[in-house]
């Protein structure tokens, strides 16, 4: 009896599934490809210390940094409203990315800048590698708040943290590095 429904068993799970490898109808997939941006960074010399990929995703922009070369400790972060990094200053870099009228600073009940991010922080070589969300930027060009407007964005770090609430730049000093922000879209 049980070798009987052993081989009945078989039987039927052979038959069945020879239509389990039937070919199937293809469905079409249209998923939008995610928008992406980089930046080489440079110091106040010139000279390239880090790199930097974003890549546009549902809950904002996700921002990959790794630099070299940057004093021990925290230091400000922001996206600036210019694509220039002339040296030694960065001046060309302009203010924060603000295109809402916003006071500075995460803390800032007026606030932030669209262009402020969370302070990043050096280990004892000098080395920085972190990942941030920015979520009310785009890299979509034509939107108010795109990085992508007449004179591009760039990404700037500062040689102190952001205290996240003193406006324009959050006490954070000197701008010690840059990079033009560039789409790859």
């Amino acid at each position: 009896m049980w070798k009987k429904l052993l081989i009945f068993s078989s039987l039927m799970l052979l038959l069945s599934g020879c239509n389990l490898f039937a070919e199937q109808e293809k469905i079409t997939v249209a998923a939008p490809e995610a928008l992406k941006a980089d930046a080489k960074i440079i110091n106040t010399e010139g000279k390239e210390i880090g790199h930097m990929e974003m890549t546009e995703g549902t809950d904002g922009v996700l921002i990959s940094l790794g630099l070299t070369e940057i004093p021990e400790g925290e230091h400000g972060i922001h996206i600036h409203e210019v694509g220039k990094c002339e040296k030694p200053s960065f001046e060309s870099a302009g203010a924060h990315f603000n295109p809402l009228g916003k006071h500075h600073g995460i803390n800032n009940p007026k606030g932030p800048h669209l262009g402020d991010l969370p302070n990043i922080t050096a280990e004892q070589d000098g080395t920085v590698q972190v990942e941030l969300v920015a979520k009310n930027i785009t890299l979509e060009k034509g939107m108010e708040n795109s990085l992508f407007d007449a004179d591009g964005s760039a990404i700037v770090i500062h040689e102190k943290a952001d205290d996240y609430v003193t406006d324009p730049a959050g006490n954070s000093g000197a701008r010690i590095a840059c990079g033009v922000i560039t789409s790859e879209n």
